[in-house]
C-alpha cells in the first residue's frame, strides 16, 4: 500500500478549506484516510498552516510519498528541511546539537519573514484606509460646494425677480414724468386754453 501526504477539500464554495492528511494512495480524494496531520486555509493573508510536526515528519521519514501542494506546504513549514538535517545525522555529516541549532535559526528567519508581510499587510491596509477617507472627505466638500452654490443662484435668481418690478414700476412712472414737463406738452396746453377762452 502506498501511503501519501495530500489534501481533502472542505469548506464551501469558493472558501475552500483544506485538511492536510496521510492517504492510501488509491482512496478518493475526500474519502478514507490513515491519519489528519493538519489544516491548511488559503482564504487569509498569509495562508494559515497548521500541522502536526512530529506526526508529518514521521510519515515524511517513513517515506509517504507527497502532492506537490502537500510538498510546497511541507517545504513551507520546514518538514522537509528537518527531514534533511536529520538524513545528514544519519550519515554522520551532522550532530545532533547542530541539526537543532540549523533549525532553529531557520525557523526564527522564516517567522521574521511571515511577521514582516504581516506588518507589512497592517500597515498597506492603514494607509489605504487613510487614502479612502482623505478621498471621501474632498468629495463630500465638492458636494457641499456645488450645494452652496446652487443655493446662492436660487437666491441670487430672487433677488433679482423682486428688484425687477421694482424697476419696472420706476420706468413706467419716469415717462408720464417726462411728458408733463415738456416744451411741446406746455405749447399744446396754452392753445387748448386759448382756444377755450375764444
Amino acid at each position: 500500500m502506498a501511503t501519501r501526504i495530500r489534501l481533502q477539500r472542505h469548506g464551501k464554495k469558493g472558501k475552500a478549506f483544506f485538511h492536510l492528511v496521510a492517504a492510501d494512495s488509491r482512496a478518493k480524494r475526500d474519502g478514507k484516510f490513515i491519519e489528519k496531520l493538519g489544516t491548511y486555509n488559503p482564504n487569509t493573508n498569509p495562508a494559515t498552516i497548521n500541522i502536526n510536526f512530529d506526526r508529518t515528519l514521521n510519515w515524511v521519514q517513513v517515506g509517504a510519498e507527497m502532492s506537490d501542494t502537500a510538498r510546497a506546504i511541507l517545504s513551507y513549514k520546514g518538514v522537509l528541511y528537518k527531514n534533511h538535517l536529520l538524513n545528514g545525522v544519519k550519515k554522520g555529516a551532522l550532530t545532533a546539537e547542530q541539526v537543532e541549532t540549523k533549525f532553529a535559526a531557520w525557523v526564527a528567519e522564516k517567522d521574521a519573514k511571515i511577521n514582516g508581510k504581516k506588518d507589512g499587510l497592517a500597515k498597506g491596509a492603514a494607509s489605504d484606509k487613510a487614502a479612502r477617507l482623505k478621498a471621501e472627505a474632498e468629495v463630500n466638500a465638492a458636494k457641499a460646494a456645488a450645494i452652496e452654490a446652487k443655493n446662492t443662484v436660487v437666491e441670487e435668481v430672487a433677488d433679482t425677480e423682486v428688484e425687477a418690478p421694482l424697476a419696472e414700476e420706476a420706468t413706467e412712472d419716469a415717462p408720464e414724468a417726462t411728458t408733463e414737463e415738456t416744451p411741446e406738452a406746455a405749447a399744446e396746453e396754452s392753445a387748448e386754453e386759448a382756444a377755450s377762452e375764444e
